[in-house]
């Protein structure tokens, strides 16, 4: 097991999509300014994540990403596992003379790494977060389409193209 920035990262884009999975799909552009992360970083994080079945995506306005399931059945493990390159339980540098001596301390600490982040799921942080006050920006619905009528302005009755225009010119004179 490595914990690199990467795997930090995932983590907290992660815990920002579960404490937003009542709005909807989040967008990696939102995610992105909240925490100052790179999108095209962010955009390949997500798509390793979505192929480890941990995400979901939406395309179109409104679109973004949201957790495939719930946040209770994601653990800090499997995110880490999604987006980090190297398989869980792979060593590095055993190669290294002296190595063999140490390679059971090793094991057994990236055994009880992975066991302590097995037990902590995302919606123990994202609840976390909350109790340390973190604030959930509440989405407004965009307005699109046809508005209403702007109440006590009236349209001017006059023609509506060039052509309309000539033809009551001509019809005057």
């Amino acid at each position: 097991m490595r914990l690199s920035t990467k795997g930090r990262f995932a983590v907290t884009a992660m815990i920002d999509v579960a404490l937003r999975e009542a709005q909807g799909p989040v967008a990696l552009a939102a995610i992105s300014t909240r925490h100052q992360i790179s999108l095209s970083y962010l955009e390949q994080l997500f798509s390793k994540l979505r192929q480890q079945g941990l995400v979901e995506s939406t395309r179109g306005p409104g679109g973004g990403y949201s957790l495939s399931r719930e946040a209770r059945s994601i653990s800090v493990a499997d995110i880490i596992c999604a987006v980090d390159s190297a398989a869980p339980g792979a060593e590095d540098g055993s190669d290294e003379a002296g190595c063999w001596m140490t390679e059971d301390l090793w094991r057994q600490l990236n055994s009880r790494m992975m066991e302590h982040m097995q037990s902590i799921n995302l919606r123990m942080l994202a609840d976390e977060q909350l109790a340390k006050g973190v604030e959930i920006d509440v989405k407004k619905p965009k307005k699109r389409g046809v508005f209403a009528k702007p109440k006590g302005e009236s349209r001017a009755s006059g023609p509506n193209s060039v052509f309309a225009l000539g033809q009551l010119a001509t019809a005057r004179g």
